[in-house]
């Protein structure tokens, strides 16, 4: 009688094991596809930064040609582009503390 619950303990933890086993071949797996992809996407970003950088310096080369401050204009871009991203930061950060000021109400309207 102990033997064959002794028996059957083994197996038990015997099937666990193997369980465990396929779920780690699986993250091994899934993390070299990551890894894979993530080196993928870097590539992709490097060329396109390049590719990026190609694009400024003939639009820069096309504005001079044409009498234009091309360095000024692509300053006040990217003021423009400041701005909207404060003014968008400023937008959440209000939306997110009326939240907290809502929560806490009700928080205290339910604490009475």
């Amino acid at each position: 009688m102990g033997l064959g619950s002794t028996a059957k303990k083994i197996q038990t933890l015997s099937d666990r094991a193997e369980a465990m086993y396929k779920q780690v071949q699986k993250l091994q797996q899934r993390i070299t596809g990551l890894e894979e992809k993530a080196e993928e996407t870097h590539e992709t970003v490097t060329r396109m930064d390049h590719q990026l950088s190609e694009q400024r310096a003939l639009l820069l080369a096309l504005a001079d040609e044409q009498g234009l401050d091309g360095e000024a204009i692509l300053a006040e871009a990217a003021i423009d582009d400041a701005e909207r991203e404060a003014e968008a930061d400023s937008a959440a950060d209000s939306a997110t503390n009326a939240d907290a000021a809502s929560d806490a109400a009700s928080g205290d309207a339910t604490a009475e």
